[in-house]
């Protein structure tokens, strides 16, 4: 009787997928895990659902922050804005950066399950065919080029219509979509005509740099044309938790998920051997609320860190895995000397205001002042808890976005950063947010600078150095400059002059020559919040980088990065869209490995 209690007790825990936090799992040693997953972010949330496809694979996956069940911000489009400095955000802040006139920023990454993910402003975008093929070429793997991804494109994204059903037609290109993926994506299913049609015609009048551009995800970006989401057809936010860690895939009995549970280190199996190769199966962590129940888990195949450009680098260099110089200063015993760990952190770079006066308001209806009424936006809530319908179903300010370059002159002073001529230097998102005035924000998509991220000291807990290091190559300050001529070539189209758009508002209006709009961009740029690079992929043999093009860690056994640090140069897109890529064909290398 006594014995089948007890059997009845562990059968109970086996069925129960997902803990609030590692001190409510119960027997958590009696576990057999073939793969543990250090983070349940972007990356970490594929590859947990992917992995526990196979029945004979025991997953466990060990999220830092709280679940995205419930968390209203996350799931309700309109609010993502709220997210920042809360218990969803690691609440991050970076050095001072000489680029930016010796500012620091806040730097929000995803503190929830599905990272950033979940935080994120759910802008859908592949990037350039030949970033792609650029990561196959300095790897030495075909399998990262677009063509070899292709696979994967289908298994990721479920293009479904907004969640108004207008009319998409002449909006994107179904044939280069896929309807039977992961990921439900769609066009902004609350619109603005009036703006629209202005920039639409703008295209038309311009052409060249603005012409209309029917599909950005196509693999070839330049132009301008209509913005996708990871928003379905119900008007919520699609995550990579909502999409790849519903309930169904929760409750599978070979996955469990634990939350509020923090990875400081992997530790090396012990061998008498000084010579031999280290091995890495185990994982160190604890309750986040609990810092001193410290306990050690080993995977029996492979330690996956998907922790992020942030995480996973701080997690290797706290066990010891880093530039031996700087591990020997904070006394971290050095188990394998590697510089490239936490190196060349590439981010995007931003300019979230860049606005063009208007003679009189564009009519935006009802909700033109929605970003400043607290009383719109409580309505715009209840609208939207209510039917799933309003300005909270959709990013809210921005329906078109597209890419351009510099101009060829001015690459002549520099090495093109870009992965080939279909692919932007810069990227503009396009709009009117409140009708008062007519706004393009700035991303250098394709930046020379590189950033890294250190330890502050031997503490695994406490919070790493970033340093993304931005517009410390001269490119990217032209680049950005760049932009903002281009941003006023576009609306000097007769379709903004028509309607009434006049010149750039402040901070802009005094700035005139070069330099002085280079001064305005150090004062006030911030970030896409893109890092990645930080755990780079490298040809196997290659005496840089981080990892392998199968992502194993590079002089270690057992142990995998799988998320944005291993891209060994940034996309011109938002990078969880190539995350996801990336975890799709991650998950297949591990299955192939271990049958």
């Amino acid at each position: 009787m006594l014995g089948f209690i007890i059997l009845a007790f562990f059968s109970s825990f086996v069925e129960c997928a997902i803990w609030n936090s590692l001190n409510d799992v119960p027997n958590i040693n009696r576990r057999n895990w073939d793969f543990i997953i250090a983070g349940g972010g972007t990356a970490g949330s594929v590859l947990a659902s992917r992995l526990s496809e196979n029945p004979k694979f025991n997953v466990l996956v060990l999220e830092a922050g709280p679940t995205n069940e419930d968390a209203l911000m996350s799931i309700v489009p309109g609010l993502q804005g709220k997210l920042a400095r809360t218990q969803y955000d690691w609440n991050y802040t970076t050095v001072q950066m000489p680029g930016y006139n010796n500012r620091s920023i806040n730097y929000q990454r995803g503190h929830i399950l599905g990272g950033s993910s979940s935080v994120n402003g759910m802008v859908f975008t592949r990037g350039a065919a030949s970033d792609y093929d650029r990561w196959a070429r300095v790897t030495g793997d075909p399998g990262w080029s677009w063509d070899s991804l292709q696979p994967y494109i289908k298994r990721q994204e479920r293009f479904q219509p907004p969640v108004d059903d207008h009319n998409t037609t002449g909006q994107f290109d179904p044939s280069v979509h896929s309807l039977t993926g992961m990921v439900p994506i769609s066009i902004s299913g609350f619109q603005h005509p009036t703006v629209d049609s202005i920039t639409l015609q703008a295209t038309k009048e311009l052409g060249g740099e603005f012409k209309f551009n029917l599909d950005m995800n196509s693999g070839s970006p330049l132009g301008i044309g209509w913005l996708q989401t990871t928003i379905g057809h119900d008007g919520t936010r699609s995550s990579a938790a909502t999409s790849y860690l519903p309930p169904r895939i929760q409750s599978r009995k070979n996955l469990d998920i634990v939350l509020n549970t923090i990875v400081t280190r992997v530790l090396p199996e012990k061998s008498g051997d000084p010579s031999s190769r280290n091995t890495i199966r185990t994982v160190e962590l604890c309750p986040r609320d609990d810092p001193s129940a410290m306990t050690v888990l080993t995977a029996s195949k492979e330690v996956i860190l998907s922790a992020g450009s942030i995480g996973s680098p701080h997690i290797l260099l706290s066990s010891g895995i880093g530039d031996v110089n700087d591990l020997n200063a904070l006394e971290i015993p050095v188990i394998l000397n590697n510089p490239s760990v936490g190196r060349n952190m590439t981010d995007h770079p931003s300019l979230n205001n860049v606005s063009f006066g208007l003679r009189e308001p564009i009519d935006l209806g009802p909700w033109a002042n929605l970003d400043a009424d607290p009383d719109l936006q409580a309505q715009a809530l209840e609208l939207w808890q209510k039917n799933k319908t309003g300005p909270f179903t959709a990013l809210v300010k921005y329906d078109h976005f597209g890419w351009i370059r510099v101009p060829d002159i001015l690459l002549e002073e520099f090495e093109d950063p870009s992965s080939g001529p279909e692919a932007g230097h810069t990227e503009l998102l396009i709009g009117s947010p409140s009708g008062k005035f007519y706004d393009i924000r700035l991303r250098v998509s394709t930046p020379a600078s590189r950033g890294s991220i250190s330890l502050r000291s031997s503490n695994p807990l406490d919070a790493p150095i970033i340093d993304p290091n931005f517009l410390s190559h001269p490119f990217d300050i032209v680049a950005m400059r760049e932009g903002i001529r281009a941003a006023q070539r576009f609306v000097a189209s007769p379709a903004f002059s028509e309607n009434g758009v006049t010149g750039l508002l402040p901070p802009w209006n005094g700035a005139v020559s070069d330099s002085e709009i280079e001064e305005v961009i150090r004062d006030i740029a911030v970030t896409a919040w893109h890092p990645i690079g930080t755990a780079a992929m490298s040809p196997e043999n290659a005496d840089w980088g981080v990892v392998d093009p199968d992502l194993r860690v590079k002089g270690v056994d057992g142990l995998r990065i799988i998320d944005a640090s291993i891209m060994p140069h940034i996309p011109c897109a938002h990078t969880q869209t190539p995350v996801y890529l990336i975890a799709e064909r991650a998950s297949d290398l591990i299955k192939e490995a271990w049958g």
